[in-house]
């Protein structure tokens, strides 16, 4: 069943339309007609089962029948991602929205390779946000993820403190024994910050600022395993240990 995005105003009583590029999709791409059923989320946690009722040149208007459950992991993930070579930051983005992720921001640490003057990190990220939106639609998500502007390894780490948790996946960390303990502690509705390095990692001095804030107790720096991932592998290795631990 197809999936489509709402703003709340787009909801009235039992009845919903659709506007914008939808439309031309729907009707050219899709080919559905009135009497077909697609799911349709307002954005703001509510999701629900509708039947085209009517299609007109700029929209498309849909009967709600039922209200549908949720998908969205009960605690709100966002990912701070090292830029990865290549394309594979569209990977690491579709594989992390289908596994839960709420929010994505892309960071530029001292081992990047990548390195994106202003005007193309825009457009990456204007590219970056309609991969996120399309791997919503496709994974039934309730809410479209946001892939944030570029930061530096410390302007992250400065916006995570407004999170509850931060975990800092480390090669050189002590084994699952510990993960499983801090993944378990988790509570459910809470905050989550997710650091993930580049190919060959993070820089020794980005080491000593995560070990500086779990000396404060506003870090853990948690072990994905005896193996070591690749950078487009580890995000989506810790996502589902959450959806594992905290998804009923």
């Amino acid at each position: 069943m197809f999936q489509f995005f709402v703003d709340p105003g787009q909801i009235a009583g039992q009845e919903v339309m659709i506007c914008g590029a939808d439309v031309n999709h729907i009707k050219n791409a899709l080919r559905m007609r009135p009497g077909e059923r697609v799911r349709v989320s307002d954005q703001q946690g509510n999701d629900f089962l509708c039947e085209i009722t009517q299609m007109e040149a700029q929209e498309v208007r849909l009967h709600i029948l039922e209200a549908c459950q949720g998908t969205e992991l009960p605690v709100r993930v966002t990912l701070f991602q090292a830029l990865p070579k290549s394309d594979k930051m569209e990977w690491v983005i579709q594989k992390s929205i289908e596994l839960g992720v709420h929010e994505i921001v892309p960071m530029a640490t001292q081992n990047c390779v990548v390195k994106l003057e202003a005007r193309r990190a825009e457009a990456k990220r204007a590219r970056w946000q309609a991969i996120a939106e399309s791997a919503a639609k496709q994974s039934k998500r309730s809410i479209i993820p946001q892939v944030g502007a570029i930061r530096s390894f410390s302007e992250a780490m400065e916006d995570a403190k407004a999170l509850d948790v931060r975990l800092f996946p480390y090669e050189q960390e002590r084994g699952m024994a510990h993960t499983r303990e801090v993944f378990q502690g988790l509570d459910k509705g809470s905050s989550i910050g997710i650091f993930i390095g580049p190919e060959g990692g993070f820089s020794s001095h980005e080491v000593e600022m995560a070990k500086k804030e779990e000396a404060r107790g506003q870090m853990e720096i948690i072990s994905l395993g005896n193996r070591i991932l690749r950078t487009e592998t580890a995000a989506s290795a810790a996502l589902a240990m959450l959806v594992y631990t905290l998804e009923a």
